[in-house]
């Protein structure tokens, strides 16, 4: 009943931002991490940072698989919630769980036995290729821990309990940031310390989650309640499905922009690595308050709150315009001096400046796609979701960079995901007025 009256009656922007802070901090906190690898790994010299963004590909594919299966279980959790019916909820969260650590495994064991072709895949060349492996193997050693963590995640947010996950998932981004410091600075390991350092912290992320869920989650987690049947499968995948193609496709985009990178030597792989990390970090304050946004969003839609979900949207956009935008005002100033934080070759500092302002440029757009693509999702039309995800995540980007870059060379590479990023953004804006105006009074 409290968590019912807490989520149905708490005014709308105060409860976005009160379950969006924690998981904006804990995006932030994870892409600190990220980028302080980028930064330690980049004393280390060009081609080992390149390896860092190249392995970054890897890590976004084991992210879509966990977010497939965590807002695909999550948002039924939050149904179920909804209808007072924990014997559900618990079922979809246990499944999901139980499936996330027996892929996580199969990943783990496949990546180890054939690495030097995964990261050949991936787009190294033959100076990153040994970073690269040296990284890599600890990224799938600590895949079931990554599976399983974004799976507690993301059903404590969908319970209610954000500050939870963010302190499970915080824990573990400090731990990494004084792991690089010490393995990478002080004990000269190299890529392989950063990826030591990323391997632990990442267990012990797991460990503190789990004990959280455990302690403060109203569902459980049983192997019994593991379901065996295949319509709770179909509809985890059918939800989950645009979180998936949102983060494969990413992968699938920064697989092909590294490969077409190469072409224009390590130190434009290492650039447009700097980039990628910095416009992860960049993007935080706007997925962040959207994923605080999808619990609220599924909760209310599914008891029929359908003003409180229109509020929430428009409140989001509007965060999203004054914070993101204003951020990304800030980077385009400022690109060359950030860009010269990771890197002080002159090489990697120019390919960075011009493909930093693109890219923030672009995402000031990513304002209106993000809050449309977190709505559809969270009340289940996921159809919507997917489409647009696609067209934000590579449906344009990949063609383009087939098609530029042996064209106009690597301004082809910097301006490709921006494209992508307005035109999503602007066919975005339409299903937000629909979306208003459409839904019946309460």
């Amino acid at each position: 009943e409290l968590h019912y009256k807490k989520m149905t009656e708490t005014p709308v922007a105060k409860l976005i931002v009160s379950m969006g802070i924690p998981t904006t901090i804990s995006m932030l906190i994870t892409n600190i991490y990220n980028m302080a690898d980028t930064y330690f790994v980049g004393t280390v010299g060009e081609s080992a940072q390149a390896a860092t963004g190249v392995m970054f590909t890897l890590q976004a594919i084991i992210q879509g698989i966990g977010f497939l299966l965590g807002h695909g279980s999550g948002s039924f959790l939050s149904k179920f919630l909804a209808d007072k019916d924990v014997d559900k909820a618990t079922t979809y969260v246990s499944t999901a769980f139980y499936v996330a650590a027996a892929v996580g495994i199969t990943i783990m064991t496949l990546g180890l036995l054939f690495l030097e072709p995964l990261v050949l895949l991936l787009g190294s060349t033959a100076t990153i290729a040994p970073h690269a492996m040296d990284y890599g193997m600890w990224i799938l050693i600590a895949c079931p821990f990554i599976l399983c963590s974004l799976i507690l995640n993301i059903g404590l947010r969908y319970e209610g309990q954000a500050f939870y996950a963010m302190f499970g998932l915080t824990a573990g981004g400090v731990l990494n940031i004084f792991g690089d410091f010490i393995l990478v600075h002080q004990l000269h390991m190299g890529v392989y310390g950063a990826g030591l350092a990323t391997a632990v912290s990442q267990m012990v992320s797991f460990g503190i989650l789990l004990f959280m869920y455990l302690k403060m989650a109203q569902t459980r987690l049983s192997l019994r309640s593991v379901s065996r049947s295949m319509v709770v499968y179909l509809n985890i995948f059918r939800v989950g499905l645009p979180s998936l193609i949102r983060q494969g496709m990413n992968a699938a985009t920064s697989g092909v922009m590294n490969n077409m990178t190469k072409a224009f030597g390590d130190a434009a792989i290492a650039a447009m690595s700097v980039v990628s990390k910095y416009a992860q970090f960049l993007m935080c304050v706007g997925l962040g308050m959207g994923q605080g946004f999808q619990p609220f969003a599924a909760f209310n839609y599914q008891a029929r709150k359908y003003d409180r979900v229109k509020k929430g949207l428009v409140f989001l956009v509007c965060f999203a315009l004054v914070f993101v935008g204003g951020i990304c005002c800030v980077s385009m100033v400022f690109a060359e001096p950030i860009v010269m934080l990771f890197q002080k070759n002159p090489d990697v500092i120019e390919v960075g400046r011009v493909a930093l302002r693109t890219y923030a440029f672009g995402m000031i757009f990513m304002s209106f796609s993000v809050p449309v693509n977190m709505l559809y999702q969270s009340i289940q039309k996921p159809a919507i979701s997917s489409a647009l995800s696609l067209m934000r995540s590579g449906a344009i980007t990949i063609p383009m960079l087939l098609i530029l870059v042996p064209i106009i060379g690597i301004t082809g590479v910097q301006i490709a995901q921006p494209t992508a990023d307005v035109i999503s953004g602007l066919v975005s804006i339409p299903f937000i007025i629909h979306f208003l105006k459409s839904q019946p009074k309460e």
